[in-house]
C-alpha cells in the first residue's frame, strides 16, 4: 500500500502516545519486580518458526542468503533458555507480511516472556497481575481493573458456553453440521476433512465475540492438533497446554508450556511446510538452530507472547490498532 506524502502526521493522538509510553513502563517495572531479565535477540535471522499461516517478511543478502524478519522472538528466545538463561523477557518488533486492518499492522510490538520451571498455569496467573498493574497506570481505569479474577475457561467449556455443546471429543462430520447451522458463510476451499479449519471457523465466529466481554477471560487446553510448539497433555482426550487471555473478544497475548523434545519440534515444523506448501504458500527453511539447542537439553519452561499494541488497544477502549500507533504501515 502506498500511502500519500502529505500523511506525514501520526494516527495516533499524543496523550494516547503518553499513556502508551507509561504502561511499557509499568511493564518493565513488574518483570523487574518478578524477577526477569530483559534480552535482546537478532530482528533478522536465517531461522523462521514455520506456520501455515504467517507469512514472514525476507532480506536478500549479497550471495542468495535470506534472512527472515521474525514473526517472534520465541526461536531466539528460547536458545537463550537451553543456554541456561532462567527468567526472561524482551520487548521488541515483530513482522508478519499480509496483516493489514483495524486489529493487525505488519509491524508490531510484541512482548515476550519466558521461565524456567513454571506451568501455563502459573504463567496465567503472572499474565493477571502484569495486566492488572497496566490498566492502574491510566486514568480513568478500565472497569475490569478491579480486584476480581480473571475468569479461566477450557476449550470445551468455551465452546458449551456459547453453543450448548463440546467438541472436543465429537466428530468432524458434527462440527460440521454444527458450523453449517450456526454460520451465515462458510469459506470457499474448507474441506469436510479438516477438522482444525471448522474448529477455527466456529471459535472465530461464534465463540472469540463472547470472550472477555465481562472482564478478561483465559481460554486454554486447547485441541491438540493446534499445539504449535506447546506440550500436548495425553489423557481421555489429549489437549495442548496453551492459552489465550482476551479482553472485549480480542485476543491480547497466548502462551504455552513448552515443547522440550527436539524430534517432535522438527516433526511439527515440517508438518506446518506441508501445509503451507498445499495451500500454495512459499517454501521456508526446515531445521534450525533451537532445534539444535534442544538437542543439547531444554528446560521445561513456560513462556507467553503479548501484542501490546492490542493491550492498549483494550486498556483505553480504542476500536483501531491504528489509533495507539505513532506511524502504522500505510504512513511508515
Amino acid at each position: 500500500m502506498n500511502g500519500s506524502r502529505d500523511d506525514w502526521k501520526p494516527t495516533a493522538s499524543w496523550a494516547t502516545l503518553e499513556c502508551r509510553a507509561r504502561m511499557l513502563a509499568v511493564l518493565r517495572r513488574v518483570f523487574d519486580e518478578n524477577g526477569y531479565i530483559e534480552v535482546e535477540t537478532p530482528l533478522l535471522s536465517m531461522d523462521v518458526c514455520i506456520d501455515e499461516h504467517l507469512e514472514p517478511f525476507v532480506v536478500g543478502e549479497p550471495g542468495g542468503v535470506e534472512r527472515f524478519l521474525q514473526t517472534s522472538p520465541e526461536f531466539a528466545m528460547k536458545r537463550l533458555l537451553a543456554a541456561g538463561a532462567d527468567s526472561i523477557y524482551q520487548v521488541t518488533r515483530a513482522f508478519r507480511r499480509d496483516e493489514l486492518g483495524q486489529r493487525h499492522n505488519p509491524e508490531f510490538t510484541m512482548v515476550e516472556w519466558y521461565r524456567r520451571d513454571s506451568s501455563y498455569h502459573d504463567q496465567m496467573d503472572f499474565t493477571e497481575t502484569l495486566i492488572r498493574a497496566v490498566a492502574l497506570a491510566v486514568d480513568p481505569v478500565p472497569a475490569w481493573s478491579d480486584e476480581t479474577p480473571f475468569r479461566r475457561l477450557s476449550y470445551d467449556e468455551a465452546f458449551q458456553r456459547a453453543l450448548g455443546v463440546e467438541v472436543l471429543a465429537r466428530p468432524t462430520s458434527e462440527l460440521v453440521a454444527l458450523a453449517r447451522r450456526e454460520l451465515d458463510s462458510i469459506p470457499d476451499g474448507l474441506t469436510e476433512q479438516d477438522r482444525d479449519g471448522w474448529l477455527d471457523l466456529l471459535l472465530a465466529g461464534r465463540v472469540e465475540p463472547t470472550l472477555g466481554r465481562s472482564g478478561p477471560e483465559f481460554l486454554f487446553d486447547y485441541p491438540a492438533s493446534q499445539a504449535a510448539l506447546a506440550r500436548v497433555r495425553c489423557g481421555t482426550i489429549d489437549v495442548a497446554e496453551r492459552m489465550e487471555l482476551y479482553i472485549d473478544g480480542l485476543e491480547i497475548c497466548n502462551g504455552y508450556q513448552e515443547l522440550t523434545d527436539a524430534d517432535e519440534l522438527a516433526d511439527r515444523m515440517r508438518k506446518q511446510l506441508q501445509r503451507r506448501l498445499a495451500a500454495g504458500g512459499r517454501r521456508l527453511p526446515v531445521g534450525s538452530r533451537l532445534e539444535s539447542a534442544q538437542r543439547a537439553g531444554f528446560p521445561e519452561s513456560a513462556g507467553v507472547a503479548l501484542g501490546l499494541d492490542r493491550l492498549v488497544m483494550s486498556v483505553l477502549g480504542l476500536p483501531c490498532i491504528q489509533d495507539v500507533l505513532a506511524f502504522p504501515f500505510p504512513r511508515a
